[in-house]
């Protein structure tokens, strides 16, 4: 099982560095890198998962109702710069008015800790929040487990890490390793733990190397990284099935029920 997903929000990145942005540009930056994105997702039909903020969804909302015909879409909060606990039903309740859907899943900006207690009370099933590695200055998971598990009666579903040394699988990995290295690990992980779970954000889709960001952020965009998105496509296609965050949350739930 494979779950390719997107963060899908306001680009406000550059503004960690200094780089101010209009809010009309940080919506535009991340609806063309969306709309590239697509097209690959949609010549390849297979089905992914968009965490959206409200905010980039009220935004856009007939490319998100588009998206949610085929795909699952799920929360990454209100507004992606700043969060209460409030924002958890708020963003659920904005999202299914605008889907017409039933949202479940959430995932926290920055992947940065979350009350399991708040996103249960604000009706959500799973939380994708945890990147079970260590990433200097932001968190240190190692000790968790790296594949989905129940925490405090909630479903955690975390981004795929290699097995032993918890080498990370996600975005950043795609803009700094060889993708001959990515192609192995990914097999490799989707061997051992028979399922893998990736995340981009649509912005990496476009050249992103004016916006006063890091090297380690900008060494791979635009072009080479649609290449890249490309080539994790065919390749995982032929190694397992495309399925949605909420999908696999259901079939994890029915398999260790009790």
């Amino acid at each position: 099982m494979i779950c390719l997903t997107f963060d899908v929000e306001e680009f406000d990145t550059p503004e960690e560095y200094g780089h101010s942005m209009s809010f009309e540009e940080k919506t535009s930056t991340s609806t063309t890198g969306l709309n590239s994105v697509m097209e690959i997702i949609d010549i390849n039909e297979i089905r992914c998962t968009f965490f959206t903020t409200a905010t980039y969804a009220q935004t856009e909302p007939k490319l998100i109702k588009r998206i949610s015909e085929q795909h699952e879409i799920a929360s990454h909060t209100f507004y992606h710069s700043s969060f209460k606990n409030e924002d958890l039903l708020s963003s659920k309740l904005a999202l299914e008015e605008i889907t017409g859907k039933q949202v479940n899943g959430f995932r926290m900006p920055r992947l940065a800790p979350v009350s399991n207690l708040e996103i249960l009370k604000a009706g959500y099933t799973y939380n994708s929040s945890l990147n079970p590695t260590w990433i200097p200055g932001r968190y240190n998971n190692l000790k968790k487990p790296r594949t989905s598990f129940y925490e405090e009666g909630l479903l955690q579903i975390p981004t795929s890490v290699t097995p032993i040394f918890r080498i990370p699988l996600f975005w950043l990995s795609f803009k700094n390793f060889p993708m001959w290295w990515l192609k192995k690990m990914m097999l490799k992980t989707l061997k051992h733990d028979g399922c893998l779970s990736l995340y981009f954000h649509p912005w990496e889709f476009i050249d992103t190397t004016n916006y006063g960001l890091p090297k380690f952020m900008t060494k791979i965009s635009g072009e080479a990284m649609l290449k890249r998105l490309e080539e994790t496509i065919h390749l995982l296609k032929n190694e397992g099935e495309f399925i949605t965050m909420n999908e696999l949350a259901s079939n994890y739930s029915k398999e260790n029920k009790n």
